[in-house]
Order: structure tokens, then C-alpha cells, then sequence
């Protein structure tokens, strides 16, 4: 079985900030983290495939992503970031298909979490660059706190030719023990055939340095139930896990909360079949 990371990021502090990194809790994070640091963790954990996801809305990521991804053998696949608002944005998709390491552009992702209107998604503008990432037969992962998910649902129900990644499923409320209505969210955006989830972030979400496997346990097993193995994937979420747990640490807990029955599909064939990796 080739083993997938099919979410992490890497960042060059020198090229750019990332604004994101604030305060005492996130001050770990405030250091350059590239791919030979991950090629590292990843070739010591056994994966053999990664997709890099982004982490700031500037042009300029996905092609140094695209790069990336042409010179390093690791790097299976890149989700990337363009303004979906834009009139031009099929053209811009085309583009970067065209730059170095093109090929490897299989996914769009916008800060959507950081959006102060909860229906983001369905502006007839996002909707416009939506249908053209579906056009473009790429994916669009989406990174969306709980509050959000309501609005991805009707998205996903409006666009049944694209398909919708949820990462690190919606940030469930790991850290209180809250299921609802989180868990009858996600159920109905699973219960939409174009709709894939990703088993990432849960570590961050909870209690950083007193979480114990039964404390995600009940957020996965909701996800199993709603998604099926065949439409979930691992992600480590490196290094923004590092908060929490270690790279080897993300994929034995994956490993811990599913069967050894459901193991290829999360780990291997889901993200191999959804980013066409």
C-alpha cells in the first residue's frame, strides 16, 4: 500500500509571512518549514505520496507549490489558491496549468474560515469561480469552522459536478465534547454524493497537551458512519499538527481510530482517486 498525506503545507518565512501565526499558543509555528524537514518525518512514517496544501491567499503560492511539486518526488499533488471572485478565473486556472509543474494542480482552497459572512460559499461571484474549478476538473477543498457548514452543504448541492474536500472535517468542537449540531451537519453534507472528508487537524482541535485518542474517537467514528472509508482521507496537517502531536503520531492515530479493513482506502486509495494523484 502507498501511503497518502493528502494535507500539509510548507512555509518559507524569508519569502513570505504568514499572518496567520499569532499569539503564544500558534509562536511553534514561527519558523521556516520546507520539504526536506517533511521528506524527513514522511519517508520515517512510511508515506510515499503527499498533496501541499495552501495556507495564504497570495497568487503567488501556487505556482512556487506548482514548482515544488516538479522537483520533488514526494509531492503527488497541490491544492492551491486563485480569486475565485475574479471574472477571469477560468483563464487563470488555464495558466497555471501551463507553468512549471502544472500537471500537478489538482485542487483550489480559499480561507473560507476566515470569511465574516457564513454564506460565503453561495455568493453568486464564488459560485461563478466555483463552477470554474469544477470546469477545470479540479477539487475544491474546504476549510470551514462548524458555523460554516450549513452553507457548504447547499453549495455542494448546487454544483453536483464538483467535488467538495472537507478538511479536517469542518473543525469539529473536539476541545469541549460537543457533537451537535456539528455532527448532523456534516451528516448532511455527506450525504451528498460529490462530498469527500478529510481525517486531519482533529489533534489542533483539541486540548493540545492532554488529548488522548477516545477524546477523537467519537468525531471519526461520526465521519466513518457518514462518509464511509471510501470517501475519506488521511491528512497529517504538518506542521500545524506539531502543536499537538508529532508527523508519526497524526498517521498512528488515524490508524487507531479505523479497521484495519478501512486502513487502504483512508490512507491510500481515496486521495489517490479524488486528486488523481
Amino acid at each position: 500500500m502507498t501511503v497518502v498525506d493528502a494535507h500539509h503545507h510548507v512555509w518559507d518565512l524569508s519569502v513570505r509571512d504568514q499572518d496567520w501565526i499569532t499569539g503564544p499558543e500558534l509562536e511553534p509555528l514561527r519558523r521556516d518549514f520546507g520539504i526536506a524537514d517533511l521528506e524527513l518525518e514522511a519517508r520515517a512514517a512510511g508515506v510515499a505520496r503527499t498533496v501541499v496544501v495552501q495556507t495564504v491567499t497570495v497568487a503567488e503560492e501556487t505556482p512556487e507549490f506548482l514548482a515544488l511539486a516538479g522537483t520533488h518526488d514526494l509531492v503527488a499533488g497541490v491544492v492551491g489558491w486563485t480569486d475565485l471572485t475574479r471574472p477571469g478565473v477560468a483563464d487563470e486556472l488555464a495558466r497555471l496549468r501551463e507553468l512549471p509543474g502544472g500537471q500537478y494542480l489538482k485542487g483550489i482552497r480559499h480561507q473560507v474560515q476566515g470569511e465574516p459572512d457564513p454564506e460565503w460559499l453561495l455568493r453568486p461571484d464564488v459560485r461563478r469561480g466555483l463552477t470554474a474549478v469544477a470546469d477545470a476538473g479540479l477539487v475544491y477543498d474546504l476549510v470551514v469552522r462548524p458555523q460554516q457548514l450549513p452553507a457548504c452543504v447547499r453549495a455542494a448541492a448546487s454544483l453536483p459536478g464538483l467535488t467538495f474536500v472537507l478538511d479536517h472535517l469542518g473543525k469539529p468542537p473536539v476541545a469541549s465534547g460537543d457533537l451537535e449540531p456539528w455532527a448532523s451537519d456534516l451528516r448532511a453534507l455527506a450525504a451528498l454524493p460529490n462530498t469527500v472528508g478529510k481525517l486531519s487537524g482533529l489533534v489542533t482541535e483539541a486540548d493540545h497537551a492532554s488529548w488522548t485518542p477516545a477524546d477523537l474517537r467519537p468525531y471519526a467514528e461520526v465521519a466513518l458512519e457518514a462518509f464511509g472509508p471510501g470517501r475519506l482521507m488521511y491528512g497529517s496537517d504538518w506542521p500545524v499538527c506539531t502543536l499537538a502531536a508529532s508527523y508519526g503520531e497524526t498517521l498512528d492515530l488515524t490508524r487507531d481510530l479505523t479497521s484495519p479493513h478501512e486502513h487502504e482506502r483512508i490512507l491510500s486509495t481515496t486521495a489517490t482517486r479524488v486528486y488523481g494523484l
